[in-house]
C-alpha cells in the first residue's frame, strides 16, 4: 500500500502507532488522533499517488520535519 509506505518511509520518526483496519465494502480511512485526513467513503474514489501524505502533511504542519531532514 502506497500510503502507508510513505508515511512510514517519511515521518517514521513522529509516527508512534500505525494501525490497518479493514472495513467493509472497500472502505480506506485515514484517521490521526481522532481526525479523518482522507476518506474513500467521502470522496468514492481510492486516493492518488502521494494525497494521504499530503494530507497527512497538512494536518501535522510545516514544522514537523520529514525523517532524515
Amino acid at each position: 500500500m502506497s500510503a502507508v509506505s510513505d508515511l512510514l518511509t517519511k515521518y517514521q520518526n513522529v509516527i508512534a502507532d500505525l494501525t490497518l483496519v479493514t472495513g467493509g465494502g472497500g472502505v480506506f480511512d485515514v484517521v490521526v488522533d481522532g481526525t479523518v485526513i482522507y476518506s474513500k467513503h467521502e470522496t468514492g474514489r481510492h486516493a492518488n499517488d502521494g494525497e494521504v501524505l499530503a494530507a497527512f502533511e497538512a494536518f501535522i504542519g510545516p514544522d514537523v520535519l520529514r525523517y532524515g531532514s
